[in-house]
Formats: structure tokens, sequence, C-alpha cells
């Protein structure tokens, strides 16, 4: 689980649709691929966090760059996906986004957290990109 009753996967899906949407509302010209695949990959830290571990201490101050890690073994990203993945979590990790999509991505990640854990408590608000409340 990500936030609420959000899976990491249905939370990375919204934050990717979100970031899509707020880019082609606000009528910006960005890479969308970029844009998606760094949003797709933001929260790829592979552990649930919700777990008592020290290993997870910080978790919102560390993860985006151990979901960096992770996924460059996996992928292979371009500058513009790894500055949306490693800086989503501004202004909680104090570099800003170098990019217009780091800067989506980062405004769509905490519109869909705040809806989810919402989400969790009423179930009339509705997660973007899920087709439903919190997503499982």
């Amino acid at each position: 689980m990500q936030h609420g009753q959000t899976s990491c996967f249905a939370h990375s899906v919204a934050v990717a649709y979100v970031s899509l949407l707020l880019a082609r509302r606000l009528h910006l010209h960005l890479d969308e691929r970029s844009l998606v695949r760094g949003a797709l990959l933001h929260d790829y830290f592979l552990y649930d966090w919700h777990v008592p571990d020290a290993s997870h201490r910080l978790h919102g101050f560390r993860h985006a760059r151990w979901a960096l890690e992770n996924a460059r073994q996996e992928f292979d990203l371009n500058p513009v996906e790894m500055d949306v993945i490693l800086k989503h979590m501004f202004p909680l990790n104090l570099t800003p986004p170098a990019c217009r999509e780091s800067a989506v991505v980062c405004c769509a990640d905490k519109i869909c957290a705040v809806l989810e854990v919402a989400a969790a408590f009423c179930p009339l608000i509705r997660v973007p990109g899920t087709g439903s409340a919190a997503a499982h």
C-alpha cells in the first residue's frame, strides 16, 4: 500500500494520469513520454515503507534516490526521467526540479497523495486515473 488504501502501482498510474492532465490543461510544451515514464517510476523503491524497519526511517527523505537507483538498474532512463524520479519529493528533498516535467510530476504526486488519503476516509472522493475511490 502507498497512501490510504491505494497500492503503489495504482498511485503511480494516477500520478502519470494527473501529470498528463495538468500538462495538457495548462498547455505546457514538454516531453510527454519522459513525463509518463518518470511518473510511473517515481516511487520504484521496492519495499513496504509501512513495515517497521530501521532502513525505512526517513522514507520521505530517502525513497526518491532509492527509486532512481532501482529504476536505473531496470530501465534506460534519459536525464528528464531521472530528474522526475529524483526530484518528485521537493520541497521535502531540498533540490528543486530542474525541468518542467519534474515540476508537473511533483505537483501531481502531492495532489494524488492527498486524494488517496482522503478517499480512505470518504468514499465519495475519487482518485483521478483509477476510475474509482482509492484503488487497491
